[in-house]
């Protein structure tokens, strides 16, 4: 029978590789003793300047392995990032690409007198054959899932085709409201075996089986997340000789363009939040406790769907999903940067396989996506055949979900983009980097007047919220808790008025590292989680998205944390799904306001000193002190000095020639990508100057990265995205300074 046994205790860790084709036969002195799950970036990862640790390095541990006749050893690895190459008793078992998905090596044939040394290389630097290269998070180097063993007769379930467990499960709901459960069995060394199967009390024979239910009880999401088991026996005579337990459900889905999304037949509105797996002071070195309070805290804040961005996540996580009735949009790191290579293109291909394959059994998830803002670089003919490739690949695997895609809000409503995959989402971020907030509900409309045929969904929309900035009067890009809570709650407002969405998840549920941002004084960090990085506060946004999602009956005050102000009065805000609110300040009653999902309660007197605040309704109640002062407090504001802000008006001394756009041939124009410009040495300093004035004007700080993820767009799409931040003298002026560069 089948044994798994974590071996995640006793190995040792070599950083850097500096004699890269040396196998270590042993550990030496500048190896360091450490225990699995791991990474070499738990630090530097998240603490700014994009300078973190990319390189091979080394992982050893020596084994025991009794010879048993008739059985295998293999080693199970969950993720390796990026790209991994384990010895065995110095020979290379394998060579695995993409840092998400788990793998297998039989170690059977390696091992030598019971013993087997093994030695893996784990490597994250860049390369240009394996996803993700690019992207707006940290990738973390390492064995960050731990290790496995398994011991297994030669005749077992397979284990070698793409890391899945070796049995498919397909439910099939009937008109007449029974089920059939469609088994597939993929079988190494099936010699004279048999296989059975058992579901409860009803049972089939045959690697490809089928058993009925009349009367299935469905898994309907967070409402009932009911859920099967499934017991594949593997015979030889009447001996089990292997066995795999698999948990499924019975579930039906449709999405529609015009109603949105149904779960067994009836309308079921996704509304949800994306998840990155890191965690601070951690990176993706978590473990199942980690995973448990991450969706712990999505469950109570009433999410019924999770994008697993951007990259295949946990299997543990997966199964929660499973448990808790999350629905769940699963895909690959295809990200960012296309690279035109055929390794690069087989490691979409592969990545894709191994995540549909190893996932394939998880009634959680409703569709497969291929790819993330890939259009960064621009609308390629190749990157739209591996595109096709991707999606056809996904159809043969499996036949029982759709297909989709996040596409930059660049990519045009008519693109030949938008009609590859089944059902399509689009990452906005009108009211932060571009636009105003009320730029998204038009967007929208627009797009479903143009292309009423497609299922459109919202896959990202956001913005940083940062726990020390607070204002009465918040404004886009100011990074305080406030204008963060405003933006949620108005885009919580366009989807309401919009049902046709076939989702929506916030970006991101979770603050995470990017250790290329340096954003409102916090460097090494995407701050647009309504939970912080460490989980340990929700951010007022996180109680707006409650008080709509949620039936748990709750009130929440806003502004805790924004303590000190210096007026004799002030609004109060509460979040709530209860009907009606009181208000108390310093004991004594002010008001009672009807709630719906906000309470505000304006002129709110407050003594000099400490202020007792209390919102009440019915047996629940919040309370927070709030200080009287003589004088604003300025470190509730972002200084000019780490925003990079020197508090000029360069938009106002612009003067252009005229406004006429011209665009001489030869020479350069707002017309041309930024990248593009940067080629040649003129070109590179005025944008980089451009990159200047603008970002200071407008109160950004540009990174490194964000810079290098910027040269697929045109400046004129740049001043799109700015909307009329940018003033219309500014393009004229800029494009006259790009008619002065000649492109030779």
């Amino acid at each position: 029978m089948r044994k798994i046994q974590r071996i995640n205790s006793g190995w040792y860790f070599l950083k850097g590789d500096t004699k890269r084709h040396r196998v270590p036969k042993k550990p030496g002195k500048k190896w360091e003793y450490i225990e699995l799950p791991h990474t070499w970036n738990a630090e530097d990862g998240q603490d700014g300047g994009f300078d973190y640790f990319r390189s091979p390095c080394w992982y050893f541990k020596e084994l025991e392995i009794a010879s048993v006749k008739g059985m295998s050893t293999y080693l199970e690895i969950p993720a390796a990032s990026l790209k991994a190459e384990v010895y065995v008793n110095g020979r290379l078992a394998c060579t695995h690409k993409g840092g998400f998905s788990t793998f297998r090596v039989d170690l059977t044939p390696y091992v030598k007198h019971g013993k087997a040394k093994l030695a893996i290389c784990v490597d994250n630097s860049e390369a240009t054959d394996v996803y993700p290269q690019t992207a707006d998070f940290t990738f973390f180097g390492g064995l960050y899932r731990g290790v496995n063993l398994i011991t297994v007769s030669r005749s077992h379930f397979d284990l070698d085709f793409a890391g899945g467990c070796g049995v498919a499960v397909t439910p099939k709901i009937n008109d007449d409201g029974s089920a059939d459960i469609h088994i597939e069995s993929f079988i190494t060394n099936e010699g004279n075996c048999a296989v059975e199967y058992k579901i409860g009390e009803l049972t089939a024979a045959g690697k490809n089986a089928v058993i009925h239910i009349d009367k299935p009880h469905l898994w309907n999401g967070r409402k009932d997340p009911y859920l099967y088991t499934l017991e594949a026996n593997l015979l030889t005579g009447n001996t089990i000789v292997d066995n795999v337990s698999v948990k499924f459900g019975i579930r039906s889905f449709s999405i529609d363009p015009e109603k949105g999304f149904f779960l067994n037949g009836e309308s079921y509105p996704l509304h949800g939040v994306s998840r990155h797996q890191d965690r601070e002071n951690m990176g993706w070195a978590i473990t199942e406790k980690e995973h448990k309070e991450d969706m712990e805290l999505i469950a109570d804040i009433g999410a019924n769907t999770i994008r697993l961005a951007h990259y295949q996540h946990d299997q543990y996580f997966y199964e929660l999903c499973d448990e808790y009735g999350m629905i769940v949009w699963a895909e690959i790191p295809f990200i960012s940067a296309f690279m035109k290579n055929p390794e690069a293109r087989e490691n979409t291909l592969s990545q894709m396989k191994e995540l549909v394959v190893q996932n394939y059994n998880h009634p959680s998830i409703i569709c497969w996506g291929i790819a993330n803002e890939i259009t960064i670089g621009g609308e390629d003919p190749e990157l739209i055949e591996n595109l096709n490739a991707l999606n056809d690949l996904c159809h043969n695997l499996d036949k029982t979900r759709p297909t989709t895609m996040a596409q930059l809000t660049m990519v045009e409503m008519d693109s030949k983009l938008n009609k590859i995959t089944d059902i399509l989402s689009y990452n906005h971020y009108f009211g932060w980097y571009m636009g105003s907030v009320e730029d998204n509900g038009p967007w929208i409309d627009e797009f479903h007047k143009l292309n009423p045929e497609i299922c459109l969904g919202i896959s990202e929309y956001g913005c940083e919220g940062i726990l020390k900035y607070h204002n009465d009067d918040p404004k886009m890009q100011d990074y305080s808790e406030e204008y963060q809570a405003y933006y949620h709650e108005k885009m919580l407002e366009t989807f309401a008025e919009r049902p046709f969405l076939w989702s929506t998840h916030v970006w991101n549920m979770f603050d995470f590292a990017s250790d290329m941002r340096d954003e409102g004084g916090v460097k090494g960090r995407n701050n647009k989680g309504l939970v912080t990085f460490d989980r340990k506060i929700k951010k007022d946004s996180y109680f707006i998205y409650k008080a709509y999602w949620s039936d748990e009956k709750f009130v929440h005050l806003c502004g805790r944390r924004y303590v000190n102000r210096a007026t004799d009065k002030t609004d109060i805000k509460v979040y709530s799904n209860c009907d009606e609110i009181t208000l108390f300040v310093n004991g004594e009653e002010f008001a009672t306001l009807e709630c719906d999902k906000i309470a505000v309660f304006s002129g709110v007197p407050l003594n000099e000193g400490e202020n007792v605040i209390k919102a009440v309704s019915g047996k629940l109640s919040d309370e927070m002190i709030l200080n009287r002062v003589a004088e604003p407090d300025e470190s509730y504001v972002l200084k000019q000095s780490e925003s990079g802000n020197s508090g000029s008006n360069w938009f106002e001394t612009v003067e252009a020639e005229g406004d006429e756009l011209l665009f001489p041939e030869g020479y350069f124009s707002i017309k041309d990508k930024i990248g593009e410009i940067m080629k040649t040495p003129a070109g590179a300093d005025f944008i980089n100057g451009m990159v200047e004035k603008i970002s200071t004007e407008m109160n950004m700080n540009v990174s490194k990265g964000m810079m290098n993820m910027a040269k697929g767009f045109t400046v004129e799409k740049v001043f799109d995205m700015a909307g009329s931040r940018v003033p219309a003298k500014v393009k004229v002026w800029v494009n006259q300074q790009l008619n002065e560069i000649s492109k030779n």
